[in-house]
């Protein structure tokens, strides 16, 4: 009977584990529209921002610009990971931080100094525990992501790389294809080369502007130049790109979340299966072997008699 008190003890243990994880799944699959919807409807704001770039860019790409000037010889490298407050979402956390910590570690044995800002608690966690504390973090936020965060990343990294501190800026974080599957995005923040201007859909779509498109914006005449519009668009597009980046990564947490808990509550169900087996089993031996020792007391008390 021991053994049986043991099973029903570990049946209702598990019980309670999948009602949790369940009403998780539950939430994250609630989230998952609210927070697709807000990376879709930025979307379009993201593409036409970085069309009217590439337009401004064929025009009059001029490298001489702060943030489009590229650098002979790369010296410092600054890296933007976003990620999650919270756990239970799988390998959502980890496998970004490791991507994170195997490039800087390869920058490292090459000379070149690495800078990290996070975005979630479990990279701030995970690399102030490696002694790589990051010159900026966020925390609490990484399921709603707001604009100020965003602002905050790109007057940062834009002072950092038109001072000279920095050569390039990598942007690290998780596309929400939709509400199954999320793909590893590492993305050139800066700087921002004329082959890039040239793909404004990306991660999403994966065909460049056309010729037509840029041959006919190109036809405009810009007042004051196109070198200086340029140079106006280019904070708002960068601040445009992390903006899209945190409430994408949003999307893809709650994803991830919601699958790692279907996971979970299905592993559950199989295990409750298990131990019901199991039960029934050791019950059945514990009555056959109760039932053994009556009829043998009952022979026994026949024969003395």
């Amino acid at each position: 009977m021991a053994n049986l008190r043991e099973i029903q003890r570990r049946m209702s243990s598990i019980k309670s584990t999948m009602q949790i994880t369940r009403t998780m799944e539950m939430i994250s699959t609630a989230r998952i529209r609210s927070a697709l919807k807000k990376a879709e409807e930025a979307t379009p704001y993201k593409e036409a921002i970085t069309n009217m770039l590439a337009n401004v860019a064929g025009a009059g790409f001029d490298d001489a610009q702060p943030l489009l000037r590229s650098r002979s010889v790369e010296k410092s490298v600054l890296f933007i990971l976003v990620a999650s407050d919270r756990g239970l979402a799988g390998g959502f956390n980890l496998l970004q931080q490791r991507v994170v910590e195997h490039e800087m570690a390869a920058l490292k044995e090459r000379g070149v100094s690495s800078e990290l800002i996070t975005c979630g608690r479990k990279p701030t966690e995970y690399f102030t525990f490696r002694k790589m504390k990051p010159v900026m973090s966020f925390v609490g936020i990484s399921s709603e992501p707001n604009q100020d965060e965003a602002d905050r990343i790109a007057t940062y990294v834009m002072d950092a790389y038109a001072s000279g501190r920095i050569d390039r800026a990598v942007l690290c974080y998780w596309h929400a294809k939709n509400r199954v599957d999320q793909t590893q995005v590492t993305e050139q923040l800066l700087p921002v080369t004329q082959e890039k201007l040239m793909m404004p859909n990306a991660p999403r779509a994966k065909e460049a502007l056309s010729e037509v498109d840029h041959k006919f914006y190109s036809d405009y005449t810009f007042e004051p130049s196109a070198q200086e519009v340029l140079g106006y668009l280019m904070p708002a597009y960068i601040k445009t790109v992390i903006f899209h980046a945190l409430l994408d990564s949003a999307a893809a947490e709650h994803a991830a979340r919601r699958r790692a808990m279907q996971s979970a509550t299905d592993n559950a169900k199989e295990v409750l299966s298990s131990l019901g087996r199991t039960y029934n089993r050791e019950r059945q031996g514990a009555i056959t072997t109760e039932l053994t020792e009556i009829i043998g007391g009952a022979a026994a008390l026949e024969d003395s008699y």
